[in-house]
């Protein structure tokens, strides 16, 4: 079927180009029907408490979303007829201000103290604005531009959803400016190494197209995240341009025993396909090791960029051939001198030294783990964007002038009496860091029926059987006072309703961190065990997989440990993915030197002679796939403002260049050293399956030609 299949590739080249254009219309519709999740908490997994209480708020109080809006310095008619024009905007529920409770002709000073310290400080007031669809939905944050195109440069629109609807303006301004760069760092590398302008050119056209089908067939899955949208390109690209490279080396190596072009390309594909399946084996399996996650965000990206990888083979095998036949010689027509590296005394100096370099491995180890260990990492959603964002300096001055940080939204048994909420909002006032609480009893004067209270309003309050409090806090979120507030709040609330959800983005952040806690070990003890299993079956040994997990671990150790020696503070999702994204990109380097040295070892050659022509045979290999990662990643890193991506792509960039260094000059001391033990602990190390059963033939041959004299004697 493989022998088919490339025979026709080969023999119809533009017909597989054409196609490959049609399938790229088809996923640049995909890409667009495409939906983008700006939102990381609404991945926390959906039977936490935080999330369950959001659906409440979502429906029936139709609060999905909550936003605040402070005017400044205007006359009080303007307030009130802006929350009456916002009241209008589409999916706004509802806008909250002291006219809605007791009308704007009672002067302030007389407005019970409870209301006025809820919306007034200084010369400024605030309203309450809330949505019926969920804080990042399209609805929302078009309902938000409309709601800010009502104001004057005097208000300030603050909330969390209102930094998702920056967060998407700015991912959407700064994507082209990733895939640019990424695109002309990648070609800048590629060209050091190649002897042809228009290769790198190539190579990114298809990989070009395999990231468009890869983004077009995102449609199934609904949604991807902002930052899945942000980095699979990217990180697709680094990945998987080395699968590239691989075809066209096999490429030029078959024309040399080939006539036709065309026999030469078939046999390369035969050979790519089973070697590129293998090798991109222990890439899926890092990034599938993400959908373990607890938060769904892992899931997001593990399956795009696993998705990405396989896509990525598949062009490989079949678009490149046809690209490379039809540009064959306007390629070779575009040549030029190349850089050459030479580490062959690098590897000899390691080599003679192999048992300090293996020392140094080990005690490398003690400052990396314990980097890495106490690395710090944040957790504040917003610390990652630009502080002179809209809604950044409008959530800054929400703080400043009302103590307000963040809110807890409280939901509980709409029969409680009014005594025990009473009694409870009185608890929750005297918690440290809570400034005010709104309550539908605490806003009603004392002895009020319900059917007097108006509808609109006690809707606020009340709904399908649940009530809502709603707790404004001075701490921020993700911080240890607004935690231990949270966990005081829980067991009052939990008092009077075992069956109460207290929801809200510091609470949500708050199983987010707990959540990233037990994501962080998971994921990287099932990339580690996967990627030992596909090692295993791959060499057939039981020693080689540890040695290469532990020198990639080692990298990823070093990698993440840096941060805490510089004295950064990075996001929280950077360590989980990194870690497994990582191990499975650059376990390929160790696994591309560990096969040429046990080639060379069952061609007969003496161990250091084997493990020095293994390293100077893939020193340019692995450089050119590292550079091409390194390349990949670090531009949208030193050009994005929003630290997640940006971190994420300084991590990765720094670990393609670490886990490069490790394999170049510490593995082959290692893996000389250990030799010995890899033959007892491998099956055919150093005699491969073939070369035994022509042993064995040749030896039965040779008995059978001794045994012929011997009877033809006899029969004599």
């Amino acid at each position: 079927m493989l022998s088919k299949t490339a025979h026709f590739i080969t023999r119809h080249p533009k017909l597989i180009v054409t196609f490959a254009v049609v399938l790229l219309a088809a996923s640049l519709v995909g890409m667009a029907a495409t939906r983008i999740n700006y939102d990381i908490l609404s991945y926390l997994p959906p039977d936490m408490d935080s999330p369950k209480g959001e659906k409440i708020l979502e429906d029936p109080f139709q609060m999905a979303a909550t936003t605040m809006l402070i005017v400044e310095g205007m006359p009080e008619a303007y307030t009130n007829q802006l929350r009456q024009s916002i009241e209008q905007v589409d999916h706004v529920s509802s806008a909250l201000w002291v006219s809605s409770l007791v009308g704007i002709q009672i002067p302030t000073n007389m407005i019970p103290e409870e209301i006025r310290d809820v919306f007034y400080s200084g010369d400024s007031t605030m309203l309450i604005v809330q949505y019926d669809t969920p804080g990042a939905s399209d609805e929302t944050m078009k309902a938000i531009d409309e709601v800010r195109a009502l104001c004057s440069k005097s208000c300030f629109l603050a909330g969390f959803s209102v930094v998702i609807r920056d967060t998407r303006a700015l991912v959407d301004q700064e994507m082209p400016l990733y895939i640019l760069l990424a695109v002309l760092l990648s070609y800048v590398a590629m060209s050091l190494t190649m002897e042809s302008w228009l290769l790198p050119l190539t190579f990114l056209m298809n990989i070009g197209l395999a990231i468009a089908y890869n983004m077009g067939t995102n449609i199934f899955l609904g949604e991807i995240s902002y930052i899945t949208k942000a980095i699979a390109a990217i990180l697709q690209l680094g990945v998987s341009m080395d699968y590239s490279i691989f075809l066209y080396h096999r490429y030029k190596e078959e024309c040399t025993r080939f006539d036709d072009k065309r026999d030469a390309m078939e046999a390369a594909i035969q050979a790519a396909f089973t070697s590129l399946s293998g090798s991109s084996l222990t890439t899926i399996a890092g990034f599938l090791a993400l959908c373990f996650m607890q938060l769904l965000l892992g899931r997001d990206i593990g399956v795009v960029m696993a998705k990405g990888v396989v896509l990525a083979v598949a062009s490989v095998v079949v678009i490149l051939p046809a690209l490379l036949l039809q540009l064959d010689g306007v390629i070779e027509r575009y040549k030029h001198p190349c850089l050459h590296l030479d580490f062959d005394r690098l590897n000899r100096f390691a080599l003679r030294h192999k048992a300090l370099f293996a020392v140094i491995f080990l005690l490398l180890f003690i400052p990396a783990v314990y980097g890495q260990t106490h690395a710090e990492a944040y957790y504040q959603l917003d610390r990652s964007l630009p502080q002179d964002m809209d809604s950044i300096v409008a959530n800054d001055k929400l703080k400043e002038d009302y103590n307000m940080a963040t809110s807890h939204f409280i939901l509980l048994r709409d029969d409680l009496s009014s005594t025990e909420v009473n009694e409870l909002t009185g608890q929750i006032e005297d918690l440290d860091g809570i400034t005010t609480v709104l309550a539908y009893q605490s806003l009603m004067p004392k002895g009020v029926p319900d059917f007097f209270v108006p509808e609109d309003l006690r809707e606020i309050f009340k709904q399908g059987g649940w009530q809502m409090i709603m707790a404004n806090s001075s701490y921020a979120t993700a911080t240890d006072e607004v935690a231990q507030q949270l966990k005081q709040l829980t067991s009052i609330v939990k008092s009077y309703d075992p069956g109460a959800y207290i929801t809200g983005e510091a609470a949500m952040t708050e199983d987010l961190i707990v959540t990233a806690d037990v994501d962080f070990r998971v994921t990287n003890y099932i990339s580690i065990l996967a990627i030992l299993l596909i090692i295993c079956i791959t060499f057939r040994s039981a020693t080689v997989p540890v040695l290469l997990v532990a020198v990639i671990e080692l990298a990823i150790e070093i990698n993440e440990g840096i941060p805490y020696f510089t004295g950064t503070v990075i996001p929280f999702i950077a360590p989980t993915v990194v870690g497994c994204i990582q191990l499975g990109a650059t376990v390929d380097y160790a696994i591309l030197m560990t096969s040429r040295f046990r080639e060379e070892l069952q061609k007969g050659r003496e161990r250091d002679e084997a493990i020095r022509i293994a390293a100077s045979s893939s020193d340019i290999s692995i450089i050119t796939s590292s550079l091409v990662m390194f390349c990949a990643t670090m531009g949208v890193a030193f050009v994005s403002k929003i630290e997640i991506i940006s971190s994420i792509c300084l991590l990765l960039a720094r670990g393609a260049i670490i886990s490069a260094l490790v394999s170049l000059f510490i593995l082959p001391s290692l893996l000389a050293l250990c030799e010995p033990l890899i033959a007892k602990t491998s099956l055919y190390w150093r005699n491969a399956p073939e070369a035994r059963k022509r042993k064995k033939r040749q030896s039965e041959d040779s008995g059978k030609e001794e045994q012929q004299p011997a009877l033809s004697g006899r029969n004599h």
